[in-house]
């Protein structure tokens, strides 16, 4: 069914597109073995995939909002970890760059200390990536000392997200795929 099609109108295309050439579907085994015309009653069962494969797509769908949204709670969020972590790194790419270079001239300078990438220089869009950021917190510095206070007064009254017992947060839990 995969295989055939995503949904039902790329599966009732290819019904019509093999009726218009005149070809039959045929199953070679399973408990649908045989020969299907999309002219005659096999557009039955190509109705009938389509609306499978419909279902089965909107239950992945769901599934998958399901596990983000119970992430969430839990405060894990998806994506990479970033690269530039200490101010140290950051300080050296601000410094240099108001003495006039440029970050394709400051990047090949970089290490990363920690984790996976350990000892290997960072991305340029690591580096204009933490920049950005720099810049996000230095234009507002009252939002992000009002986020940090928010966060240290729901982390005193236990009510962060994800703080719940281990049998809630197990019968919480769900597939953390992405769309």
């Amino acid at each position: 069914m995969k295989r055939l099609g995503r949904d039902a109108a790329e599966l009732t295309a290819l019904a019509d597109h093999l009726a218009a050439h005149g070809l039959v579907l045929e199953m070679l085994a399973g408990p649908l073995a045989g020969i299907y015309d999309p002219t005659g009653h096999g557009r039955l069962l190509f109705a009938f995939f389509a609306a499978m494969a419909e279902t089965e797509r909107e239950n992945i769908r769901e599934s998958t909002l399901e596990g983000l949204d119970t992430a969430a709670r839990k405060g894990k969020h998806g994506g990479r970890p970033p690269v530039i972590t200490n101010n140290d790194m950051l300080h050296t790419v601000l410094r240099r760059r108001t003495g006039g270079e440029t970050v394709e001239q400051i990047q090949p300078d970089l290490i990363i200390p920690t984790g996976k990438r350990k000892g290997q220089n960072p991305s340029l869009s690591s580096v204009y990536r933490a920049l950005a950021e720099h810049e996000k917190r230095a234009a507002y510095p009252e939002a992000v000392t009002a986020a940090h206070t928010d966060f240290a007064a729901l982390q005193a009254a236990g009510g962060l997200p994800g703080q719940g017992s281990a049998k809630e947060s197990a019968s919480l839990s769900g597939p953390a795929r992405r769309p």
